[in-house]
């Protein structure tokens, strides 16, 4: 997902690309230390504890929508090789974070029809529904006009920067409903060590959405 830009940035994208990927790294790791470590894991499973259930949505969802939409935001910037080899792979990245959005979804509809608390009705559920919706409504546009061998090449010339723009935007939204989905688990009697972790994932999502972002708009060469 290119975009063309001159160099008044005075940088290329390769340093914004190697810092995503040390963040992606802390985003995964301290994901994983949260739920692993401080969280027990996760289980569908409602006998021992209902929390193992509902601990699955965020770290699906965080490698989903954050870590395998980001670099797949980023494929064209990534991937070397000729320009069909950075489709493919920008679009299997984003079947790959519907995949795994589509099971952190599932934790969460099972855990509240299991415990009997009702579905989307938080600003984080508003949030990652539309999120989702708009996120499978892309891929399929974008199926449609670039892969697709039935589409006129002046309408894919035309709709490509609307692409970009609401590709950018929907990542954008997704790190906004993981920010809100975290916040949700920090209580006043969390274990400050668990906040710490909570908060520095926050931190690290946030900080991987804008360097995501900045290897997008950042010219591949300078």
């Amino acid at each position: 997902m290119p975009v063309k830009s001159s160099a008044s940035f005075r940088m290329t994208a390769l340093p914004m690309v190697v810092a995503a990927q040390l963040l992606a790294a802390a985003v995964l790791t301290l994901t994983l230390v949260w739920v692993l470590h401080f969280r027990g894991g996760f289980s569908w499973e409602m006998k021992s504890n209902p929390l193992y259930v509902y601990t699955a949505h965020p770290l699906f969802m965080v490698i989903g929508f954050v870590i395998c939409t980001g670099e797949a935001v980023m494929a064209y910037r990534i991937v070397l090789g000729p320009r069909e080899a950075k489709k493919a792979v920008h679009l299997l990245l984003h079947l790959a974070a519907m995949a795994f959005a589509a099971v952190g979804l599932y934790a969460a509809f099972k855990y509240h029809r299991d415990a009997g608390f009702p579905d989307i009705h938080s600003l984080h559920s508003w949030l990652g529904i539309a999120t989702v919706a708009l996120y499978a409504l892309q891929w399929l546009v974008a199926f449609v006009y670039f892969v697709f061998p039935g589409a006129v090449m002046t309408m894919r010339a035309d709709y490509a920067p609307w692409h970009i723009f609401f590709g950018i935007f929907i990542f954008l939204m997704a790190i906004l409903t993981a920010e809100t989905g975290l916040a949700k688990f920090v209580f006043p009697n969390s274990y400050p060590s668990e906040a710490f972790v909570i908060n520095f994932t926050g931190v690290a999502i946030l900080m991987f959405g804008v360097v995501v972002v900045l290897a997008v708009i950042l010219p591949s060469r300078y």
